[in-house]
Formats: C-alpha cells, structure tokens, sequence
C-alpha cells in the first residue's frame, strides 16, 4: 500500500509504503511526479518505509516508463525514513550512485532531521 502524506511542504511529495505496492498507486505517484514536471518545479520526495511487501509487475513498469521518459535530472532531494536499519544505509549507499540526486535514509527516530533536510 502507498498512502500519500501531507507533511506540511508543499513543495515535497510525500507518502508512506506498506506491504505491496500496486500499478494503480504507482500511476498516482508518477503522475504528481509528472505535475511537478511540467511546473518546471525540482521533485523533493519523503517517503517512509514501514515494510517492503512487493510491487506489482505492472507498478514496477509504470515506474520505469517514467524514467525512460522524464529521467533523473528532474529529482533534486530523496528523505526516506524507516525503522529497518537497513533501509537508510541502502539510501546512503545510494546517494553515492546517483549523485544528481541529494539522497539521504533516516531512521523513525530521525524524521525530525529528514524533514529539515527537505526544507533546506
């Protein structure tokens, strides 16, 4: 399930992942992706990761027809938030690939400091 959040900046897309993801809430996602786009305006994502339980096959197509089309250069801040340890240091670890893209993974406890990073 992704349930979209309002953290209070308007300028972050926010939303919570749980358990399975589906094309239907992908679509959603890349569509507001999209929005932003079009307003000539950077992507600033928050995202919270309380489990990972699968995406769809389909959602997992809609995402990368996004990225063939829009690519990456239009991302500038990634906060994911999770209390699995190993989600933030995959973040880290993934800001290092991507570095276009200022990424950094938090823990529950952090998510004061990710949504500082998001307003800075």
């Amino acid at each position: 399930m992704l349930e979209m959040l309002d953290i209070g900046n308007e300028n972050v897309i926010a939303y919570r992942l749980e358990g399975k993801v589906t094309q239907e809430e992908m679509k959603s996602v890349m569509t507001l992706f999209r929005k932003k786009i079009q307003q000539g305006k950077k992507i600033n994502i928050y995202q919270e990761i309380v489990s990972i339980g699968g995406v769809e096959m389909d959602a997992m197509v809609e995402k990368f027809k996004f990225f063939l089309d829009a690519g990456i250069s239009h991302f500038d801040k990634v906060a994911v938030v999770s209390s699995k340890k190993w989600i933030p240091r995959l973040i880290n670890l993934e800001d290092k690939l991507f570095r276009r893209i200022n990424m950094k993974g938090f823990s529950t406890d952090e998510k004061p400091e990710a949504l500082r990073f998001l307003d800075e």
